[in-house]
């Protein structure tokens, strides 16, 4: 009922597109809860999601978005893009065959580094840490002690620890992620949740896009300028080394702290070749929105909400 008002009403709105931002699907989550937490859907849940887009909605590429915020190409109402960020390897081997089962165009952000290492990013690491450790206590940086056996500590220290991690990148940040396994005695993760570049070539191949996520995937908002630079640069340089094509597209990462992105980084990714980029900012993309910071919608974890969280963006709010 509510959706269905919210739908009426978007008909008289101007035109714009909803991007919408997944990470990872699994027929069962449930093992993977304590890495991925609330950035995994269910297959399940995910099929039926792509099914209502298919059948109430217009699902469009990228490339589409691209060229509708440019004033190239008119969108049809209620126009969705699918993105997932980070490049774990069920996008293809899960994801892939229900977004070809429906003629659904996608587009994977990859952290480049966690591709060539088939180590899943640090924000994972971090959780499955301070989630899985088996110690009762911990003394955070700084000398402050902690009870781990308390759930809100652990989530603080979680939370304390992401913030700190976030202005980090490359060798510092690996030593820093490497460091708190070893204080909480967590072994190293050894599944390969990652994408693999030839199953990346694979999802280009199937018609979809690739998309760089920089190299460690840091908030690059708040890293040097020598390290913006890299991380921006590297990670397309080495993408189109290994898919032999250009790479245009580009998602911020959002791990923590805020901003995410600010006129520094929108400059180094005009400089570095960057045309097509994605933010966490929930929002409508509008024609004549800023293709180096187009908005993206949280996909929900059920069908109802994923119609809702369209719904209201289709009418200009945020969600």
């Amino acid at each position: 009922m509510g959706s269905g008002i919210l739908r009426a009403g978007a008909r008289f709105l101007p035109a714009g597109a909803v991007v919408l931002m997944y990470h990872s699907v699994l027929p069962d989550p449930a093992p993977q809860r304590d890495i991925l937490g609330g950035i995994v859907h269910p297959l399940a849940v995910f099929e039926r999601q792509m099914e209502v887009l298919a059948r109430e909605y217009h699902p469009v590429s990228m490339q589409e978005v691209h060229a509708f915020v440019l004033g190239q190409k008119p969108l049809p109402r209620r126009s969705v893009a699918v993105t997932f960020d980070d490049g774990y390897a069920d996008n293809l081997e899960v994801a892939g065959p229900v977004l070809r089962r429906y003629g659904i165009p996608a587009t994977v952000y990859v952290t480049v580094d966690c591709v060539e290492q088939r180590q899943i990013p640090w924000p994972a690491r971090l959780r499955r840490a301070f989630l899985t450790t088996k110690k009762t206590a911990w003394t955070r940086p700084g000398g402050a002690p902690v009870s781990l056996p308390e759930a809100a500590e652990r989530q603080h220290s979680l939370d304390l620890t992401s913030d700190h991690c976030a202005g980090l990148c490359g060798d510092v940040q690996e030593q820093f992620v490497a460091a708190i396994e070893r204080d909480l005695e967590v072994g190293p993760y050894t599944a390969n949740l990652m994408m693999s570049w030839e199953q990346l070539r694979t999802w280009v191949k199937q018609g979809h896009i690739a998309g760089s996520h920089t190299l460690t995937h840091p908030n690059v908002a708040h890293i040097g300028d020598a390290e913006l630079q890299r991380e921006l640069s590297e990670s397309k340089r080495r993408m189109e080394q290994q898919l032999s094509q250009e790479i245009t597209h580009f998602a911020y990462p959002g791990p923590a702290l805020q901003p995410i992105w600010s006129q520094k980084t929108r400059q180094v990714c005009h400089a570095v070749g960057y045309k097509v980029v994605v933010t966490t900012t929930s929002g409508l993309v509008r024609p004549g929105a800023d293709p180096l910071g187009l908005c993206r919608v949280g996909a929900a974890q059920t069908v109802a909400g994923l119609r809702w969280n369209l719904e209201n963006s289709f009418l200009g709010r945020r969600v």
